[in-house]
């Protein structure tokens, strides 16, 4: 039998007039959104609010992750057209604040990045003033690849790091916990003033403990914002919930945060890597 969530796993379900019309608008333009492919909980009240986190590179993911409701296999050639109509998409929208992802490429020789690069160049020339936050793989640890995406433009460069460093082959095959440390790092090093951002979705093994000191490690290297979520199991194929966070403990882990020095903490069972981001630079 399907494991029921607890009373505290709700959202709000999407059908809403600016849900309707975003839907509209992607179709017409070819887009994807990682909140459709990933099966976010919280596509209706972010749709409702003109909000979306485009999914650009394809749909189609080179890695095997167990928690990710992306599909896995050979992706298709990647559309030139991508990054302008994203870019176009933006500007109909009226968006303030855009977050770009991308499902893993690691076919491509530079791992996408300069289509990543493409896509905020156009989203900067038809909306001047639009703060781009990018949410990017590992680029398997090519220093070119991320210097590429972090001088494109962007304000916030987010990777996240999933898990604790204990659960990474079972949790992130083809993922490696120093790695994804040493991109966020990085990037920081290339760029100062840019705000670097992760995440860990709970509830698939981890400690107390293990978050704790993936947090600090995080802050070892200057990340600006962290995001804590409870992790959903998209189907049986994927990974099973080991438990359910509560909300009060998301609430502890939030002032433990907090305590390590982050900027902005965003902590609950249903928060997303973009889950209000466009709050966690205010």
């Amino acid at each position: 039998m399907p494991r029921i969530h607890p009373d505290w796993i709700k959202a709000r379900f999407p059908g809403s007039p600016n849900y309707l019309r975003l839907k509209h608008i992607l179709r017409q333009h070819n887009l994807h959104t990682v909140c459709e492919e990933a099966r976010c909980p919280n596509i209706g009240e972010c749709w409702g609010h003109s909000t979306a986190t485009f999914l650009i590179l394809g749909d189609i993911c080179t890695r095997g992750c167990r928690f990710c409701a992306i599909s896995k296999g050979k992706p298709n050639l990647l559309d030139p057209e991508e990054p302008r109509n994203v870019a176009l998409v933006v500007k109909e929208l009226g968006l303030q604040h855009i977050v770009v992802t991308s499902v893993n490429r690691d076919d491509l020789p530079d791992g996408g990045s300069t289509h990543f690069a493409k896509t905020v160049f156009w989203i900067k020339v038809l909306n001047p003033g639009i703060r781009v936050e990018v949410l990017i793989p590992d680029f398997r640890g090519d220093k070119k690849a991320l210097e590429a995406v972090v001088r494109s433009g962007i304000h916030i460069l987010n990777h996240n790091m999933e898990t604790v460093p204990r659960l990474y082959r079972r949790v992130r095959p083809g993922a490696m916990y120093q790695r994804s440390l040493e991109l966020l790092n990085r990037a920081k090093e290339i760029r100062p003033d840019l705000l670097t951002k992760s995440g860990l979705m709970l509830g698939v093994g981890e400690t107390l403990d293990e978050v704790m000191t993936t947090l600090k490690d995080l802050r070892q290297v200057d990340c600006d914002i962290v995001t804590l979520g409870q992790y959903l199991r998209p189907s049986g194929d994927h990974l099973p919930v080991e438990r359910y966070v509560s909300p009060a403990e998301f609430d502890e882990l939030k002032t433990e945060a907090q305590k390590c020095g982050f900027r902005h903490v965003e902590s609950g069972p249903l928060v997303r890597s973009s889950y209000h981001a466009w709050n966690h630079v205010n």
